[in-house]
């Protein structure tokens, strides 16, 4: 029997994705906006407005204007219940990005009108291939001069991979931009960008009628109902089932930051999206509607609250009802555990939540238990795969400035390390830790937060390195001695694994050469 189906069947949980600077998180403001989470959207460049963004909270966001860290935020709209999250676009951090994927149903790509589609969406696009999430484009800063929208579309079915339709529609771009056609429920909608902290008001306009002629030039509505015959006989109708199978992307126009064609998206999308989907588990595959709560942790992020010294390890709940203050088991370390303040989130404003169901992800008070990875179920043995951690590009020694705050800095880089921010490593000949990550920013995020969140001052030192490659071979001597003979290359991970620090292609190459029983590996999951 189906468990709690209008619960479940009403969540939407997705993320938003992009290139860095494409409007993401003013998109994700907006969209609390039109949802009443929030009354006035902050935009995310400080000098615009005096609020910066909700959902970029952490210190340094605020300074920098870019999100470093996912955000997870949900409201309740029309009925469904919609929780988002706002992803790093820094390719820095791509890391991060792809384990949020691995939470959500479905996806929104926000491409910049007038670059297209760029490096970054290109990679994250391929995951979503990988996964077969849905996705919907917005394409955005339609207030500033863009490229033509069939051209646009043009290149996101070839850079992207996936047939597209067009369900809204811009009539002009830059200052000659004045709203959206809305194709899918067939109306005119123009607003006026007078005001871009609150929600603007909107007027209907009847397609044939000279009234349209009031907001819009003659060769404007020309060019509009030209454009629409031609949309119609070269692309699909919105077909929810290709959708749905990750073959079709429906695409929206408009200006975040102005608030033109938000609401178009948001609402299209609460009817199309899909609810939660069955998860594969190593074991088997999971229902959400099953009785039995089911979860897995994707992201652990220390210090949400600078006033206490806490870890919160965020749960996405794949099947069941998880309650407060009931037993479920920790299956890595298998014992039972409760949790008396569960949090759902607003960005870092949480509350305390009596229960939650699939689809939700909720935060759990984390004093060093969880991994990510990690799974809570309701007594079953299972574990969630596809939260690898990749083969970091940068290395440096991490050493401590500051002598008297060894314990702090021992706290801050365990607690960032659990967090998925970087890897760490000790060097199993001189005992030495490095630190490697993807970029150079995430070593200013460390060091940063470090001093901010800890108290610790830390220093890097440099390390010429190529690769950190995880080891595994079925004959334990031929390991031993590969061990014995590259020991000042070998290390350990935070799990307590063998990992070799290959300082370049060639020596890689021929280390491979010289064992070939061994394996090497990029990512942590093998």
């Amino acid at each position: 029997m189906k468990y709690n189906v209008e619960e479940i069947s009403r969540r939407r949980t997705f993320a938003v994705i992009a290139h860095p600077d494409a409007g993401k998180t003013t998109l994700t403001e907006k969209l609390l906006l039109f949802g009443g989470a929030i009354h006035v959207a902050g935009a995310v460049k400080n000098n615009k407005i005096r609020k910066s963004a909700t959902s970029d909270w952490m210190e340094i966001e605020k300074q920098r204007g870019i999100s470093v860290a996912t955000s997870v935020m949900g409201f309740d709209y029309q009925g469904y219940k919609v929780n988002i999250l706002d992803t790093p676009g820094h390719q820095d951090f791509a890391e991060d990005t792809y384990r949020t994927l691995t939470a959500v149903d479905s996806v929104i790509i926000v491409i910049d009108g007038a670059r297209g589609v760029e490096e970054q969406t290109r990679r994250l696009m391929e995951v979503c291939r990988m996964r077969k999430t849905p996705v919907i484009v917005f394409v955005n800063k339609m207030d500033r001069e863009s490229q033509d929208p069939f051209d646009l579309l043009d290149m996101v079915e070839e850079e992207l991979q996936i047939a597209t339709t067009p369900l809204t529609w811009p009539i002009d771009s830059g200052d000659r931009f004045k709203g959206v056609y809305n194709i899918y429920d067939q109306e005119l909608e123009l607003f006026s960008g007078a005001d871009k902290t609150h929600v603007s008001e909107r007027i209907q306009v009847d397609l044939d009628s000279d009234e349209l002629l009031k907001y819009v030039t003659e060769a404007q509505a020309k060019r509009l109902k030209d454009d629409l015959e031609l949309i119609g006989g070269v692309y699909p109708q919105l077909d929810i089932d290709s959708y749905l199978r990750a073959e079709l992307a429906p695409v929206f126009f408009g200006s975040a930051l102005n608030n033109f064609g938000v609401k178009e998206l948001l609402d299209t999308f609460v009817k199309i999206a899909p609810s939660p989907r069955p998860v594969q588990a190593e074991e088997r595959l999971v229902d959400p509607y099953e009785e039995p709560l089911t979860g897995f942790i994707f992201k652990i992020h220390a210090n949400m609250d600078p006033n206490h010294r806490s870890c919160i390890a965020f749960l996405k709940i794949c099947s069941g009802k998880f309650e407060r203050n009931t037993y479920y088991t920790h299956v890595r370390h298998g014992k039972q555990m409760r949790f008396s303040s569960p949090t759902a989130f607003m960005a870092q404003k949480k509350e305390i939540v009596d229960d939650a169901y699939a689809g939700d992800i909720i935060g759990l008070p984390d004093t060093g238990n969880f991994k990510i990875g990690d799974t809570l179920t309701s007594g079953e043995v299972l574990n969630f795969r596809g939260l690898p951690s990749f083969s970091p590009e940068l290395f440096k020694y991490v050493e401590n400035a500051d002598p008297q705050k060894q314990k702090q800095l021992q706290k801050g880089l365990s607690q960032l390390m659990d967090e998925g921010v970087a890897q760490m490593f000790t060097n199993s000949y001189n005992g030495r830790r490095i630190v490697g990550t993807v970029g150079q920013l995430q070593f200013e995020v460390i060091q940063y937060r470090l001093l901010h969140e800890y108290q610790a001052s830390c220093r890097w030192e440099p390390i010429s390195l190529y690769k950190a490659c995880w080891l595994s071979c079925d004959d334990s001597t031929v390991l031993e001695e590969f061990k014995r003979r590259k020991m000042q290359y070998m290390a350990v991970d935070t799990h307590g694994r063998d990992v070799y620090l290959a300082d370049s292609a060639y020596l890689l190459n021929m280390a491979k050469e010289e064992f070939p029983q061994i394996s090497f590996h990029f990512t942590s999951e093998f």
